[in-house]
């Protein structure tokens, strides 16, 4: 090793490769994409070693960044816990509180707690990512999650918000008209579908069940969408069933512009959850969120 590398240098690289993007990680540390290449190349020399490989598409760590990033993770994971727990001497909750959340629990966050939060401590910089993904939060550096209770890890500590969750099967009475409404879910194979494509590129299995019986359906259709509003609305135009959370498809079922369908089968399940690990320190920015949370949902 040629040059002790600072703390920042290792923040960059490790934001870098959370992100695969100078831009994204730019905008996290608040830098430009040209002053963290200038940090890479910086800390690269320093040590003496290549620790990204980067092309104009692409960028991947070399072996000698992934031993690094291995290592690094636990280090500013550690680094942060006790940065955090050190200000619980202080008077007030501040600093940055990052939550990953999908689109349906950032709304309920920002309808029922967000306002009253930041109203309340101003010194704390909310970050609220809504990229729709299952993250890993401790990995990518996310104080907590928000998710519905079948995708949250076992080893976090959740707390529910939110009430019960129910995905139905919902069509406009203008696609229904002249056809045959599905009474099963294997009718579904007869039908239209919007289908709903996962962040990773797969399509979802539309999941039914009905006194225990548990039925996964690869439904057929032409149209794919990535979000949930979308979908409802093309649901609503006539282009064929969807499948999602009832909660999102509320209003045009109100208006009558959709119907549900297969209604026993689509039991409830639990609902939202906020969680986050239990083996650290929980900042007190966090803590604050938690508390406020449980009162006012």
């Amino acid at each position: 090793m040629n040059e002790q590398p600072n703390l920042g240098e290792l923040r960059a690289f490790a934001a870098i490769l959370r992100h695969r993007s100078f831009r994204k990680a730019a905008d996290e540390l608040d830098v430009s994409p040209s002053t963290l290449s200038h940090i890479m190349r910086s800390l690269e020399a320093g040590l003496g070693v290549r620790l990204l490989h980067r092309t104009t598409r692409s960028l991947s760590p070399t072996e000698a960044g992934e031993r690094l990033m291995a290592r690094l993770q636990t280090v500013l994971r550690d680094l942060d816990g006790a940065l955090a727990e050190a200000t619980t001497f202080g008077d007030r909750p501040s600093g940055r509180l990052r939550i990953n959340a999908g689109e349906a629990g950032a709304r309920l966050l920002l309808t029922h707690v967000v306002p009253t939060f930041m109203e309340r401590y101003p010194e704390v910089e909310l970050d609220l990512v809504t990229d729709g993904r299952l993250v890993d939060i401790v990995a990518e550096g996310f104080d907590a999650g928000i998710r519905l209770g079948e995708a949250v890890p076992q080893d976090m500590i959740a707390v529910r918000f939110g009430g019960h969750a129910r995905f139905v099967a919902v069509a406009a009475p203008r696609y229904l008209a002249g056809r045959t409404v599905p009474q099963t879910p294997d009718d579904l194979h007869h039908h239209a579908c919007i289908r709903i494509r996962m962040p990773s590129g797969k399509p979802y299995r539309w999941e039914f069940e009905r006194h225990g019986q548990e039925i996964t359906i690869d439904v057929p259709g032409k149209l794919t969408l990535d979000h949930p509003g979308l979908i409802v609305r093309a649901a609503a135009s006539g282009l064929g069933i969807a499948y999602v959370v009832e909660r999102e498809a509320q209003p045009y079922l109100d208006r009558g512009d959709l119907t549900i369908l297969l209604d026993e089968w689509c039991p409830p399940i639990p609902g939202l959850f906020l969680y986050y690990p239990g083996h650290r320190h929980v900042p007190p920015a966090l803590r604050a969120f938690v508390d406020l949370l449980k009162a006012a949902i």
